[in-house]
């Protein structure tokens, strides 16, 4: 007989794949590095909701997850414009070189 995953379980997967993602960004000054980090945690988020949703039998979870989705290609997007332009006009993508938006 195969028992169910307890939803305790898919949070606390969430839980430690956010952590990661935290620590990534906080320790790593690659900008490419760091949105990685940051597509971590929005997937961390989206387990979380998608395992919430099926504890309490809603889809809101999974419509939630698909939101998340679209909003973390939207920022991708505009984060990997914003580096190219910042390596065209400084030559550098460093973050701890790079401290103001001004060109």
């Amino acid at each position: 007989m195969i028992l169910p995953v307890p939803t305790a379980h898919y949070m606390a997967l969430s839980v430690l794949i956010f952590c990661c993602g935290a620590f990534g960004v906080a320790t790593r000054r690659n900008p490419i590095v760091m949105l990685m980090c940051i597509e971590l945690m929005l997937n961390a988020a989206n387990l979380g909701f998608v395992a919430l949703g099926r504890h309490f039998g809603d889809t809101g979870g999974q419509m939630l997850a698909i939101f998340v989705m679209a909003v973390a290609a939207g920022e991708v997007a505009i984060g990997l414009a914003i580096i190219v332009a910042l390596f065209r006009t400084r030559e550098t993508i460093d973050v701890d070189r790079v401290d103001s938006l001004r060109l």
